[in-house]
């Protein structure tokens, strides 16, 4: 009996092995193919949205309004966005599937319990640990954000430190300008330029770039921010600019910063 126990095991162990290697070859043929018709699709809309009224002509409005041609835009439109969601759903069933298939085999040829009763529960597990996977992601792309945050915040304070120590320098002196070119270490020759103006156009135009206005709190960025992002990125938002959009959102709302809020504030 334990060697037809046994038996069974190895056999349902090569089953899982067998089942998983075919998830991968669809799972990995399905990822090639959905990049293939991203990198398509954002090829055609670029040429689309840069040729314009030329392409119009060029093509001809019977090609153009062609029932075959709408299909084929929302083919490339809708492919990504349905192939990444079945090849998420793939990656869940083959985990639950052949994890389950493993511990059952285990039982068999080891008599050791297996961790559930069922591949409904290890599609659950699979689920939490994506779930913290995607925790954990979005903590460490926080805590980069923060990291860049304080290093530009650093950087303008010593842009702003320079320059005030410049004006102390020529006070009383009679002398003074927009720019003063100093020395540096070593002998160096060192610029030092107001960098109010440089840091007042470039906090303006971060709270276009997120659409709020320019005495909005950090909450108000922050709100601004999610939506923006969430609209332009570029799982979500396939046209030919949404990744350059989507990095733009990102650089103005870490140059948005408390310390820039403040700064900003106090100068105004």
């Amino acid at each position: 009996m334990d060697a037809i126990k046994k038996a069974w095991g190895k056999f349902v162990y090569v089953l899982a092995l067998v089942l998983g290697f075919l998830f991968d070859i669809v799972i990995n043929f399905l990822d090639l193919l959905v990049g293939l018709v991203k990198t398509l699709g954002r090829g055609i809309l670029s040429l689309i949205s840069m040729g314009g009224c030329l392409l119009f002509f060029l093509i001809g409005p019977g090609l153009m309004f062609n029932p075959m041609t709408t299909l084929f835009l929302i083919f490339l439109i809708g492919f990504p966005i349905i192939g990444i969601k079945f090849i998420s759903f793939l990656k869940y069933k083959r985990y639950a599937i052949t994890e389950y298939l493993f511990d059952y085999a285990d039982s068999l040829t080891k008599g050791r319990k297996a961790e559930f009763s069922s591949s409904r529960e290890y599609g659950n597990k699979y689920k939490r640990m994506e779930a913290e996977r995607e925790r954990e992601e979005e903590r460490k792309r926080q805590e980069e954000q923060r990291r860049r945050q304080e290093e530009q915040a650093r950087q303008w304070e010593e842009r702003f430190s320079q320059w005030f120590e410049y004006e102390r320098s020529q006070t009383g002196s009679g002398y003074g300008s927009y720019n003063w070119q100093g020395q540096g270490y070593g002998g160096s020759s060192q610029t030092f330029t107001n960098p109010s103006q440089e840091f007042i156009s470039k906090y303006e135009e971060s709270c276009r770039v997120l659409g709020v206005d320019k005495n909005a709190d950090k909450y108000d960025i922050k709100l601004a921010y999610r939506k923006k992002a969430k609209e332009n990125h570029p799982d979500v938002n396939k046209s030919p600019g949404a990744t350059q959009q989507f990095q733009k959102i990102n650089d103005a709302y870490e140059f948005l910063s408390e310390a820039n809020i403040d700064r900003y504030a106090k100068m105004n």
